[in-house]
């Protein structure tokens, strides 16, 4: 299948909601949802687990299970609504257009098959190549991700490698086709700390060299300020706030984006200077969410009667590049002021 042209936003996420459904209920997994990928951008998508990052990206590749669904909003890639493409159109756009790297690279990879076996299966489904352009392609692609002995390595099994070589495979197997949006879903999640350094220096350079668009899933904020120029921060479902690398780090305008950062160490960070704070109280169940800010009970400038007495939307920061926030308060909060413990949890 060609590639679609297009000239706008690659991925395009507007007020999106998804639930999954029970016996008993409706479970709303995420909730008016906004996120905007230009080319050649990485945006990451950061919270605790469970907040829903991962449904997001499995709303994207339209892969959301028998009872999981799209009760409103929009995902459109280049222009057109994912939503609404037959499964067939679907097929051509999954790993030709869009590709996803998951958490579990063993999870990926046929155990069964040899590694170029899998990775010249892409360009030939795909784009009709011959065996001898794809084999060609895996080569290059397995030496881009710095692979020693790439010949070996294709004539290998998922098996005779370690789990970072599998991590490394898994990438090059997603862009085989240079995909225009690449997902990455904690990609580093069963790799050691120097392994993980190298995969996500990889991820950065291999990015720009095949000029693709990144949504990048993590919990950890270090990787997402090394690697993407814009981030989304998400809490019980909801986007909290939104914006550029530096405006959401130096600039915080949500209440849970400055306990996630004080709750978390950062590279370079002083411990001493800067001493971790947990974040009081618990994350809240999906069906058990309270009326209003959803990270209101947990919140050191909660306003009863206000911050709880209906859903709030997202609001733009004035003088920011597209700096959101989903706070009542941000413009009335001291975002310098020493680190105050909750009283109401004490």
């Amino acid at each position: 299948m060609s590639k679609i042209e297009y000239d706008g936003p690659i991925l395009e996420i507007e007020n999106l909601s998804i639930s999954f459904f029970t016996r008993l209920r409706e479970i709303p997994a995420v909730m008016d949802f906004s996120v905007t990928v230009q080319p050649g951008e990485a945006v990451g998508l950061v919270g605790e687990s469970g907040c829903g990052k991962s449904t997001v990206a499995l709303g994207v590749m339209q892969d959301l299970g028998v009872n999981g669904r799209i009760v409103g909003g929009s995902i459109k890639f280049k222009g057109r609504d994912l939503n609404k493409m037959s499964d067939e159109e679907l097929r051509d756009i999954r790993g030709n257009e869009i590709a996803m790297i998951y958490q579990e690279p063993m999870a990926s990879l046929n155990p069964a098959m040899k590694i170029g076996k899998q990775l010249m299966e892409v360009p030939i489904i795909h784009e009709g190549v011959t065996n001898e352009e794809a084999y060609a392609r895996a080569l290059e692609v397995v030496t881009d991700v710095k692979l020693p002995d790439p010949e070996r390595i294709l004539k290998s099994y998922p098996h005779q490698l370690s789990g970072g070589q599998q991590q490394r495979i898994v990438i090059a197997m997603a862009l085989m086709s240079k995909p225009a949006l690449l997902i990455l879903d904690e990609p580093t999640t069963a790799l050691d700390v120097t392994v993980e350094a190298a995969v996500v220096d990889l991820v950065k350079d291999l990015g720009k060299k095949y000029g693709t668009s990144m949504l990048f899933i993590s919990h950890n904020l270090g990787l997402v300020l090394e690697t993407c120029d814009r981030i989304c921060v998400m809490y019980s479902g909801e986007a909290v706030e939104t914006g550029s690398i530096e405006d959401v780090f130096d600039k915080m305008r949500h209440p849970y984006t400055q306990a996630l950062f004080r709750s978390i160490p950062l590279p370079g960070a002083d411990k001493n200077a800067r001493p971790l704070v947990a974040i009081p109280g618990n994350f809240p169940l999906p069906h058990e969410r309270p009326n209003g800010c959803n990270f209101g009970p947990r919140c050191d400038y909660f306003d009863e009667g206000r911050c709880n007495a209906a859903d709030i939307a997202m609001s733009e920061i004035a003088g920011d590049d597209r700096h959101s926030s989903r706070c009542l308060k941000f413009a009335e909060i001291d975002w310098d002021a020493p680190i105050q413990a909750a009283k109401q949890f004490e």
